[in-house]
């Protein structure tokens, strides 16, 4: 399925204008949503759009690329503007149509979808003569995402949560519409390499230290065993049990003999990961996250050390940490409020242009902050010993009232709904990923 995605407006050309917002800006965040929602979850689509940035783009050239690509459906995103006091969503489908057409059946099911999730009041679904669905040769619809000028629509602009959610009902309808497939998702029995257990967190430090010494990435990590607390460093996570155990040999022959294998299964009902709950182990290891996400975006810093080793250090499940940041940001890509200078991955206090959120001095505080935040609503303990404080609203968060990753729809992203379900299904891409791409784990952590 060929779909060309196109934001209205752009450039020199702002579109409409109300509450310190631009229609451009709003358009073009949820169209980045939709492209890598699309992208990401299902199989055989080609998403090509008129802008990807702040350019100007005439109508004529839009619907020209769009009708010389071939694609099978244009979807044009706006907003709308009145006179202060209208508000709601409506789409539009070219005044020519019949209601039994195709593109008719394509407008009822995305209105449908779209109105599941936005907030917004129905306005219904319409017709017109727009440029866009008159001189596409493809069946085209264009939605007006409420009114800009409307201080209860505007409020919702301004937050990614909401342009999230608008964007997910966009892709449920298109996906339903076109009969799109899920891309699969494979999960199984990870082999973990304990590289020692220790009773202190000093000796496992060290065992982390002297492993890195030799070139084999690893971190420690607490767990408790016949009621008592051990520290154990993890030397790799794998899916194939042939693959852990070349990464055993190689951590034996650096000289550690106590080192073995241990599995689990994040599908068993036995596992605390079959739960999602916030605490817990971190499967994964900083390369395996670090391959993901340049996967996506081939630009993107390397952050998988800091989750691999701060999640453990909080109890804190740092490879899903590392998903909710994907998601956040946009696999790094920063298509949102959020700028990269900000090193905030978590969208700490952002709500919108006008409030981007916290700002950290370096990417490993920012990290930092997004484990504490989960700590915040996962457990109702002090902060670890020694642990600086720099998350700016810890204290703002209802301590303990958030365990699993779906109880932070409403409390993490407002309204939220199906956020948990989103963030889980990046981790479970970035599952999927380790398994295709182990052998190119393996030859980096040997080539390093």
């Amino acid at each position: 399925m060929k779909l060309y995605l196109d934001p209205g407006h752009g450039g020199s050309d702002p579109g409409a204008r109300g509450n310190s917002l631009n229609e451009k800006d709003i358009n073009l965040d949820i169209a980045l949503r939709i492209r890598s929602i699309l992208i990401n979850e299902y199989e055989n689509v080609q998403v090509r759009m008129s802008r990807t940035s702040d350019i100007n783009k005439s109508l004529n050239q839009r619907t020209t690329e769009a009708n010389s690509w071939g694609a099978d459906f244009y979807l044009s995103i706006h907003c709308n503007a009145f006179n202060g006091s209208a508000q709601g969503y409506e789409d539009y489908i070219h005044s020519s149509l019949s209601d039994t057409s195709t593109t008719a059946k394509y407008q009822d099911i995305i209105h449908t979808e779209v109105m599941i999730l936005n907030q917004l009041k129905d306005r219904g679904k319409k017709k017109a003569d727009f440029h866009v669905l008159r001189e596409t040769t493809m069946p085209a619809f264009l939605s007006e995402n409420g009114f800009i000028d409307n201080t209860h629509d505007a409020n919702l602009m301004k937050q990614s949560s909401w342009r999230q959610n608008v964007a997910r009902g966009h892709v449920n309808g298109v996906a339903k519409a076109f009969n799109l497939k899920k891309k699969p998702v494979e999960t199984g029995t990870i082999y973990k390499v304990i590289a020692g257990s220790f009773k202190t967190k000093e000796n496992a430090n060290e065992r982390v230290a002297f492993l890195r010494s030799k070139g084999i990435e690893s971190f420690a990590f607490s767990t408790t065993i016949s009621g008592e607390t051990w520290y154990r460093v993890q030397a790799g996570a794998f899916s194939k049990r042939e693959n852990a155990e070349e990464r055993l040999e190689e951590v034996k022959r650096a000289g550690i003999s106590d080192a073995f294998i241990v599995s689990e299964n994040p599908d068993s009902p036995n596992n605390e990961v079959s739960g999602y709950t916030i605490l817990g182990e971190t499967f994964l290891s900083a390369e395996q996250m670090n391959l993901f996400v340049q996967s996506v975006n081939p630009n993107a810093i390397e952050l998988g050390r800091y989750y691999a080793t701060i999640g453990p250090q909080y109890g804190i499940r740092g490879d899903v940490a590392f998903a909710q940041a994907m998601l956040e940001t946009d696999y790094l890509r920063f298509t949102g409020t959020v700028q990269p200078d900000q090193n905030n991955f978590a969208g700490i206090g952002a709500t919108g242009p006008d409030n981007p959120g916290a700002r950290f001095s370096t990417p490993e505080k920012g990290v930092l902050a997004h484990i504490q935040h989960l700590y915040a609503y996962a457990s109702t303990k002090p902060l670890p010993e020694k642990s600086p404080l720099v998350d700016p609203r810890f204290n703002l968060v209802s301590r303990g009232s958030a365990t699993t990753w779906k109880a932070l729809n409403g409390k993490w992203a407002v309204p939220g709904n199906g956020y948990g379900q989103a963030l889980l299904n990046v981790y479970e891409r970035l599952l999927m990923n380790t398994k295709q791409n182990i052998d190119t784990v393996i030859q980096k952590v040997n080539k390093d």
